[in-house]
């Protein structure tokens, strides 16, 4: 009966430390999947990040040849008005 014990106390040691192991690699598992997640959330923050700057630039350059273009006319009508802005034949 003492050997039955044992062997049942044994298995019973085997299983639980089977079960420990299992827990630990399911946890690692879960560490690795929140790891990646985080990185792919980051990497979509700098790429959404990086598309507003670009959409920046290219707001600001626009207005900036705009406003370079509003000069040149403003420039322009003052030289017509004053009579040098256009060769006279």
């Amino acid at each position: 009966m003492a050997s039955n014990q044992f062997n049942a106390g044994e298995s019973h040691g085997q299983a639980q430390a089977n079960t420990e192991q299992w827990m630990d690699s399911a946890k690692g598992m879960a560490n690795t999947a929140v790891d990646k997640a985080e990185n792919a959330a980051q990497r979509a923050s700098e790429t959404a990040d990086q598309q507003n700057t670009d959409q920046n630039a290219g707001f600001l350059q626009q207005k900036g040849e705009q406003m370079m273009h509003m000069a040149q006319g403003a420039i322009d009508g003052v030289k017509n008005s004053l009579g040098i802005g256009s060769e006279k034949k």
